[in-house]
């Protein structure tokens, strides 16, 4: 396997993962681990569809790698304020 494989393929574990505790209940979706194995693992196989050229999943991996963020940011504003 390539070093883009390998990217790819642990962004992807990253997002199962993600799921698989969420489902599994052993964490929420308003976890903060939740939220960033998800932006971490989007951003990773992003990354990877990139340099393979793979326009399909650059856009899918991106746009859940943004969504990720913005919930991130929220979770910062929520938990994290300045009062």
């Amino acid at each position: 396997m390539s070093n883009i494989d390998w990217i790819g393929f642990i962004g992807v574990f990253q997002i199962l993962l993600a799921y698989m505790l969420n489902v599994l209940g052993k964490i929420s979706k308003d976890d903060i681990s939740f939220m960033l194995l998800n932006l971490i693992g989007a951003g990773m196989a992003c990354y990877a569809s990139i340099l393979m050229n793979y326009m399909p999943f650059v856009v899918l991996e991106g746009i859940w790698a943004i969504v990720s963020l913005i919930s991130l940011i929220k979770y910062g504003a929520k938990n994290f304020r300045l009062d």
